[in-house]
């Protein structure tokens, strides 16, 4: 009964600290990655032609907007003050994904279309391959230390960092078709794909869709809950 009660309050406040400056190391690794990537796969994208790795490089400045949004809310010491920034931040988050879903659909239709054909890129490939590697760790553990805080905007951006994996998988995909088989076709169809899942990126972050921990994630009776089991109003307890 005691780790029951103890469980529903929380984690204590050292040990909420300790997962605080464990979600601000993780964001500045991850900015830090995805600054280095983005500049990688634009420089990439840009000599070899590529929409997908274009796409991938833009997402990356997206990655880090999020990121450093997360990292502008866990700044102020009112929650009030947090939930206030987190809207927002959420809001240009969902229409940059917009803005980068029209940009590489466009770009990727015009290069289906014939206008343009994309190169090999050694550099894309590696820079793909090596993101496949990285950000899954570093995913894995902000959603961790979010669940356990209750922040659903740590495990959201958590996400974001998740899906520059599957993106990477795709890109990677691409990349290597087109230089091993000289399937320039491939590129643009990674791009549409990398497209699609921005929508639904933009889509969510647009809903502000997030989860509480796991710890307060089971509703009181008579609590309203939403689809992810979050009580009503917890969804943004930082």
């Amino acid at each position: 009964m005691a780790a029951e009660m103890s469980a529903a309050l929380g984690p204590s406040p050292a040990r909420r600290d300790a997962l605080t400056r464990r979600i601000r190391l993780l964001v500045a690794a991850t900015i830090a990655y995805n600054v280095i990537e983005a500049v990688t796969a634009l420089a990439a994208g840009t000599l070899a032609s590529s929409t997908a790795l274009i796409g991938f490089g833009l997402d990356s400045v997206i990655e880090i907007s999020s990121a450093a949004a997360v990292a502008w809310q866990f700044s102020a010491r009112d929650h009030a003050v947090r939930e206030a920034r987190e809207q927002r931040a959420l809001r240009i988050i969902a229409v940059s994904f917009f803005a980068l879903a029209a940009y590489v659909t466009v770009d990727a239709v015009r290069a289906l279309t014939g206008t343009g054909e994309a190169e090999r890129s050694i550099p894309g490939i590696v820079i793909a391959a090596l993101s496949l590697a990285v950000m899954p760790f570093l995913s894995a553990a902000q959603r961790r230390a979010g669940r356990e805080l209750g922040s659903a905007s740590a495990v959201a951006d958590s996400k974001q960092t998740l899906l520059c994996t599957y993106l990477s998988a795709v890109l990677l995909l691409g990349l290597v078709l087109n230089a091993t088989l000289g399937w320039s076709w491939a590129d643009p169809l990674a791009a549409l794909a990398i497209a699609a899942i921005a929508v639904k990126e933009g889509r969510d972050a647009w809903q502000g869709k997030g989860c509480c921990a796991p710890s307060t994630a089971v509703p009181s009776v008579g609590a309203e809950a939403d689809t992810c089991g979050c009580r009503a109003g917890c969804g943004r307890h930082n």
